[in-house]
């Protein structure tokens, strides 16, 4: 799928029009911000707090886990982002997790 991590909204970086200055993205960003898109973001935050993982790995995991996905498509600009998309391959979440983020994005 394109767009895997919505141009890094998943991430949780993006909370607030003032975050969209961060990233030469911001443009296409900014139609996440509204309650639904945060609500989604709040949710993959404290499933990686949980998971002791970031944000984006536990997007990237919740993805992949969906029937009809062969693969995530995201774009990585270093190194770490190419390592953390990895340990997303690796990740697994509870069905409890899941059903939380299957809310969250209702």
């Amino acid at each position: 799928t394109y767009y895997s991590l919505a141009s890094g909204f998943l991430t949780g970086k993006y909370r607030q029009q003032s975050d969209l200055a961060q990233s030469q993205r911001g443009g296409g960003i900014g139609k996440y911000l509204n309650p639904r898109g945060l609500r989604i973001v709040d949710t993959l935050v404290e499933v990686a707090e949980q998971s002791g993982a970031k944000p984006a790995e536990v997007a990237l995991a919740w993805l992949m886990s969906r029937d009809g996905v062969t693969a995530p498509i995201a774009s990585a600009t270093s190194l770490a982002q190419v390592e953390s998309f990895a340990r997303a391959a690796a990740l697994s979440l509870s069905a409890g997790q899941l059903a939380r983020l299957d809310t969250a994005s209702a």
